[in-house]
């Protein structure tokens, strides 16, 4: 089993819209993508919440069975079409995949 967890910092302001509203559109497009291919066995999209800890706007933690699993999900048309927006909506992105 491959985990894939992805942090992401937003911008305050970026493709006109405040961090808020963009951190809550791009919970949505992840959200789109939690059973686009097989081998998905969890995917979790979280938005930092006030009184929380947080020290980045967006999380996503993912379960994949194997690594071609998440190969499948990483270049997949409906998630490659969504990288341009994260793109300019973010200040930072930290990732791992790591395999258990």
């Amino acid at each position: 089993m491959i985990k894939h967890i992805v942090f992401w910092k937003l911008k305050d302001h970026a493709e006109g819209a405040d961090r808020a509203a963009n951190a809550i559109k791009l919970k949505a497009l992840l959200d789109s993508c939690a059973a686009i291919v097989p081998g998905i066995l969890a995917f979790e999209v979280a938005v930092a919440q006030p009184g929380l800890e947080a020290t980045h706007d967006i999380v996503l933690y993912s379960e994949f069975d194997s690594r071609e699993s998440l190969d499948a999900y990483q270049n997949h048309p409906e998630h490659v079409k969504i990288k341009p927006f994260f793109g300019a909506v973010r200040e930072a992105r930290q990732c791992m995949d790591y395999e258990i």
